[in-house]
């Protein structure tokens, strides 16, 4: 530790396998990404070993005036070199390269509205030593995706411009995906991703790993005042937190060829509850292209088949983490060459439906008593369970006329007219006008208008996409990876099937079973489920006790 400047107060805390400075219940301490990570090390999860550096250092950050608060730089430095140690691995080091993934986390879950940085630590010289280690292609395929997320993290130059340019590559080569790109066509991506910079910032990219890592801290505390944040909290009325704290992990690697891949996965179905491992699988792949609905991924079950041994071990680690934490839990997890990784776990969010039977299931397998199963259904999930439906979806009427179908990200009924951009959606919904936004993936700056949206359908991503899971949470309903539209936002048209649809438009959206259909289809009520019927009959006994609801 550093010199002792009177009793200085803690503010960066160690974990690794079997050994953690801090614990589930410091959510509002070291935020609820960083205290579920040391509660997984400490119970003997296979957690990749990292530190987080505390909310309270971001609350003294923004009260400085976004400048880094004494001795702080110093402490995240000695959290570094623990890691190093723990590792065998050095930053910057081309012989024995340590890259680190830089992840926000506030104490309460706001998903997709933070900023995450991968591979950190890469320049051209690690670069050389990874690949020479690990293969060409990997080692150009991590810099040039760190190059792309520090670039719009870090730096703000926008993601398109990244794209642009591996969109040209592809088109060049002749190739449909990035896996199809060989190892000289990434290196030759990486030099114009680096041209990018200087293009779009007058600026050379930061090669130095230690700088690399401090403005990528910087960025994530940034990143708690950022309007896509602010904007979140406000719809969801989160107030009183501190900020936000910064979890820098060592870095695994799912894109190290097909023994290695990254999930998502929830301990149960999310929008119906049913107690089965729900979830999403890539082979070859990285974290964010799950979650940001990148590349549409495969059902979990592709991963039993591919990895047998680690999804025996996720299948064991979910049933820890479920009875440890007596909650439905969101897992994201990444496998190397065969070797299982857990990278966080979290509350699950769920939909009305999901959580009231969740809650009856879970009392009858005496996981939780009946006080706290009523806890765990929020008054806004009975509210969801009193939506409407279609009237009937047998009918030829609506057989008919559905043109089309995606995977039901979150279920319920959506009727309104089409629009294109987060914004139109809000000003449609101001007006009093029911818009469905349709867009070709949606990003957390989308999250006002999916807010004012009656129904949100996308082209890309799946059912653990950023679309999906700030959906659920909504109970709002939504349509994603539908592979067969065409989105075109600048002249406001949608190609379905055969068919074009413009701005306006109406079209309905069923969530529960992901199809799209053309006109307004008709609703009817809500029917009331045997679980509803027994939840509600505890929340009447516990009522007459305590004046619930």
């Amino acid at each position: 530790m550093a010199p002792a400047q009177c009793a200085r107060v803690q503010r960066v805390f160690h974990f690794g396998k079997g050994k953690s400075e801090g614990n589930k219940a410091m959510k509002d301490l070291l935020g609820g990404k960083g205290a579920n990570l040391a509660e997984m090390a400490s119970i003997g999860l296979s957690v990749p070993p990292g530190f987080t550096v505390s909310t309270e250092a971001c609350e003294q950050y923004q009260a400085a005036g976004r400048a880094l608060p004494p001795g702080l730089w110093e402490e995240t430095l000695e959290g570094l070199r623990w890691v190093e140690e723990y590792m065998g691995a050095r930053l910057g080091d081309p012989a024995r390269p340590l890259l680190l993934s830089v992840r926000s986390g506030a104490a309460v879950s706001m998903p997709g509205m933070m900023d995450t940085v991968l591979n950190l630590g890469l320049n051209d010289e690690v670069a050389a030593g990874l690949a020479a280690k690990s293969g060409d292609r990997f080692a150009y395929d991590s810099y040039r995706r760190f190059l792309d997320m520090f670039g719009n993290v870090v730096m703000d130059i926008p993601h398109a411009l990244f794209e642009e340019k591996l969109e040209a590559m592809k088109a060049a080569k002749g190739v449909d995906n990035d896996t199809d790109l060989t190892a000289n066509d990434l290196r030759e991506l990486v030099g114009q991703y680096k041209n990018v910079y200087v293009e779009a910032k007058g600026e050379q990219f930061p090669s130095d790993p230690k700088r690399q890592l401090q403005l990528a801290v910087l960025a994530v505390f940034d990143s708690w005042d950022s309007p896509r944040a602010n904007k979140y909290r406000s719809i969801n009325q989160i107030t009183g937190l501190r900020g936000t704290a910064v979890n820098v992990q060592c870095m695994v690697f799912g894109n190290m060829g097909n023994t290695s891949g990254t999930g998502v996965l929830f301990t149960r179905n999310p929008s119906t509850g049913e107690k089965k491992l729900y979830g999403e699988f890539l082979v070859n792949a990285q974290g964010e292209d799950v979650v940001a609905g990148i590349r549409t991924p495969e059902d979990l079950d592709a991963m039993r088949d591919h990895m047998p041994e680690a999804y025996a071990e996720l299948v064991e680690n979910c049933e820890i983490l479920e009875s440890h934490y007596k909650e439905m839990m969101d897992i994201e997890f990444t496998v190397q060459e065969n070797r299982l990784w857990m990278l966080q776990c979290r509350s699950g969010k769920r939909t009305g439906t999901g959580a009231v039977k969740i809650a009856v299931d879970m009392v009858n397998e005496a996981l939780v008593d009946r006080n706290t199963a009523i806890k765990m259904v929020e008054p806004g999930h009975l509210d969801q369970l009193l939506h409407p439906q279609f009237a009937n979806p047998e009918a030829a009427s609506y057989k008919g006329k559905v043109i089309t179908t995606g995977l039901p990200a979150s279920p319920g009924a959506a009727v309104g007219q089409i629009v294109f951009t987060a914004e139109d959606a809000e000003a449609w919904h101001a007006q009093g006008k029911s818009a469905i936004l349709v867009r070709t993936e949606t990003s957390p700056e989308d999250v006002g208008g999916m807010h004012a949206a009656a129904g949100i359908l996308t082209a890309r991503g799946g059912m653990t996409s950023h679309a999906a899971v700030v959906a659920r949470g909504w109970g709002k309903c939504c349509v994603s990876g539908c592979s067969s539209i065409r989105v075109n936002e600048i002249e406001k048209v949608v190609a379905i099937e055969d068919k074009m649809l413009y701005e306006g438009d109406w079209i309905s959206l069923n969530g529960s079973t992901g199809e799209v259909i053309l006109g307004k289809q008709p609703l009817s009520p809500p029917a009331l489920s045997a679980d509803l019927e027994t939840f509600m009959s505890w929340v009447d006994e516990v009522r007459q006790l305590k004046g619930y609801g």
